[in-house]
């Protein structure tokens, strides 16, 4: 009962944007890739997303498992900054965050969106950009292919893991913006190996599915407002 009371919870546009985002996915794959691993970090990205953008924990859960499989990937590429990024900072963070949200429900079951001060922002750019000026020498002694990019996707990274684990409506579009820098890496990397194109279909997925993820928390912080009165 609980299963089917969980998939009744979907809007018939967030199925539409699940299904369209897996389509992409496999088709990018079936046409240019073999690499089974990518298809799977793609596939299972996408899924934890839909469920972020709806205040799922479980979506936390499967983050941590996409961030397994594209530190992998992203060894492959000899993109050394994704692969560190990701294993060491966006999976333990996610862990985290499972935690963080279960101890913070709203009476929906949703995670509750936390309202964050403008010293919380300060505090988290402040971090960022001391991490970022870490990471681009660890980055630049490893060899990291496209130095300059990896490194921008360090500090959107660090911010919309923080944002996703401050409960912040603002983590999506931290992830946005990582989007987009993700779409540029994995764009330049497919000039030389088209197996990489489906990374680019999974960070447009990923873009589409973050912005949606933006409009629906600002209608649940609004919806819960309104339950706590």
């Amino acid at each position: 009962m609980k299963f089917l009371s969980f998939l009744r919870s979907f809007t018939k546009f967030e199925i539409c944007l699940w299904f369209g985002s897996v389509l992409l996915v496999g088709a990018s794959f079936v046409l240019s890739s073999e690499d089974p691993v990518s298809l799977a970090a793609s596939l299972v990205g996408v899924t934890a997303l839909i469920l972020i953008a709806k205040g799922n924990v479980i979506g936390q859960i499967l983050t941590v498992l996409f961030s397994i499989l594209y530190g992998v990937v992203s060894f492959y590429s000899r993109y050394y900054g994704e692969m560190i990024t990701y294993l060491g900072m966006s999976a333990p963070i996610a862990l985290a965050a499972v935690f963080t949200w279960l101890k913070n429900p709203a009476a929906s079951g949703e995670v509750r969106v936390n309202t964050l001060r403008g010293r919380d922002y300060a505090l988290l750019f402040a971090l960022g950009a001391a991490v970022t000026f870490a990471f681009y020498f660890i980055l630049k002694a490893f060899g990291t292919a496209r130095l300059a990019i990896s490194t921008l996707s360090v500090l959107t990274s660090f911010l919309a893991a923080s944002l996703t684990l401050k409960r912040s409506e603002y983590y999506a579009l931290a992830y946005a913006a990582n989007d987009v820098v993700l779409i540029a890496l994995w764009v330049a990397a497919s000039l030389s190996d088209p197996g990489n194109l489906p990374m680019v279909a999974c960070f447009l997925a990923f873009l589409a599915n973050d912005i949606y993820g933006f409009i629906n928390w600002l209608k649940m912080k609004k919806r819960q407002a309104g339950e706590r009165r």
